[in-house]
């Protein structure tokens, strides 16, 4: 993009962009080769995405001078340049943001979208490779995610650059692999009542929800510190993978244990259905928390474990995803597009 920015000036201005979650909001300018120029945090509440824009604006001291395009990944399905926010009372509007900020282009992506988007630009001292593999170029390129919930996407080249194929592959159904998964599958089912998708067990709030089938299994017995921990916690994720990652109590460890397989085993899967030899990219809050357990070889076991299609998947590099601004990478990846394309 640093070519395009030198030769056209109107690019040389800066950029607007943002990911908007259900509970804090980051947004960014950036020049016209993606260099951050002002960056603020907001919690996502108040009336709406423009007034915390507008705050934002005034903040950065850019009077007249405002960003001609912005593109803001947001949590949420965006259809027709809308998106209803799953998590948050907003109706966000591209149309109607133009004409309330004074914005000639907007752009809305779903989040995980614009985290796709952004992967080919992380750098590379923010990236941690399960396996090196045999990249082959303009090969599709699979994106996976696990946070609150559990986003997949694909990158297809169309011969001049990728485009992100968006996915709700996170919902496919559950496969179990063994007879613990068997136990846990069927036990989720008659607490959900029917069906379980992957992402019921590969996400944060499935850490919580592994944890209790295992603890009434009586797999391991449950210490009672930890259970006092957990009735006062609002991540239950984030405390169980605390205890695994400080080997202090057996049954968090069992049931970071149990997430990693079925997480390496859901990414094998993505690449098996995508052919994914660019590569497989582990993106999302989670990973980068549970780093440790990611390498120490459960998850890469689960990934290659596909029978006759092992050797396939063997040749496909696997990454992990350190940097948590992937998501603003790839909205200014966008932002740059659509100023190169509609305000030359």
């Amino acid at each position: 993009m640093s070519d395009t920015a030198e030769s056209n000036p109107r690019m040389s201005t800066s950029l607007l962009v943002g990911d908007i979650g259900g509970t804090k909001t980051l947004l960014r300018l950036v020049d016209g080769h993606g260099i951050p120029l002002v960056t603020q945090r907001f919690e996502s509440k108040g009336p709406g995405l423009g007034a915390l824009v507008e705050k934002f604006l005034e903040s950065a001291a850019v009077g007249e001078d405002r960003p001609r395009v912005a593109v803001f990944g947001v949590a949420g399905p965006v259809l027709d340049g809308v998106c209803a926010a799953t998590n948050l009372p907003w109706i966000m509007d591209e149309r109607v943001l133009e004409r309330e900020l004074g914005i000639e282009q907007v752009r809305l992506l779903n989040d995980f979208e614009a985290t796709a988007y952004g992967v080919s630009s992380v750098a590379p001292e923010h990236l941690v490779t399960l396996q090196v593999g045999n990249r082959r170029p303009h090969a599709p390129i699979a994106v996976i995610g696990a946070g609150t919930g559990l986003g997949e996407a694909v990158l297809a080249y169309t011969g001049n650059d990728y485009v992100v194929l968006p996915t709700e592959g996170g919902h496919v159904d559950f496969a179990p692999r063994n007879e613990l998964e068997d136990m846990v599958l069927r036990a989720l089912r008659s607490k959900l009542s029917g069906r379980v998708s992957v992402e019921r067990i590969v996400s944060g709030l499935g850490i919580g929800r592994v944890y209790e089938v295992l603890r009434e299994a009586g797999i391991e017995p449950e210490s009672p510190g930890i259970a006092e921990e957990l009735a006062k916690a609002g991540d239950l994720g984030a405390v169980i993978g605390a205890h695994a990652l400080a080997g202090d109590d057996r049954l968090c460890m069992r049931t970071i244990e149990f997430f990693v397989s079925a997480y390496g085993s859901e990414a094998g899967n993505m690449a098996l259905r995508t052919l994914s030899r660019g590569g497989v990219y582990i993106t999302g809050g989670i990973a980068p928390k549970l780093l440790p357990k990611l390498r120490d070889g459960a998850f890469l076991a689960a990934f290659l474990d596909k029978g006759r299609m092992s050797d396939l998947i063997a040749e496909m590099p696997v990454h992990v995803v350190l940097d948590p601004d992937v998501p603003l990478l790839g909205a200014f990846h966008i932002a740059a597009k659509v100023a190169w394309e509609t305000l030359t």
